[in-house]
């Protein structure tokens, strides 16, 4: 089984150290951006800092993230982490 529970610092932890910079900090979410180096696609990623991430949040946040496949996405974070 995969597991599909996070806080928002391990997501922000491995989102940043694959090239995503966070640009802002309002509240309680951290906004992330990656530009590819090679199409130059923008990817805004906007993240909770809660000790867990919903589920529907997360789902949420793989989306931005281009995954399509939210439990391979989830293994990914989860080996990186």
């Amino acid at each position: 089984m995969v597991r599909t529970t996070f806080s928002g610092r391990e997501v922000v932890k491995v989102l940043t150290s694959f090239g995503y910079v966070p640009v802002s900090h309002t509240g309680s979410h951290v906004r992330l951006r990656y530009e590819h180096p090679e199409t130059g696609e923008v990817r805004n990623v906007d993240v909770p800092q809660h000790r867990e991430i919903k589920t529907g949040t997360l789902r949420s946040i793989a989306d931005q993230c281009g995954a399509d496949d939210f439990y391979e996405w989830c293994r990914w974070i989860d080996e990186h982490n």
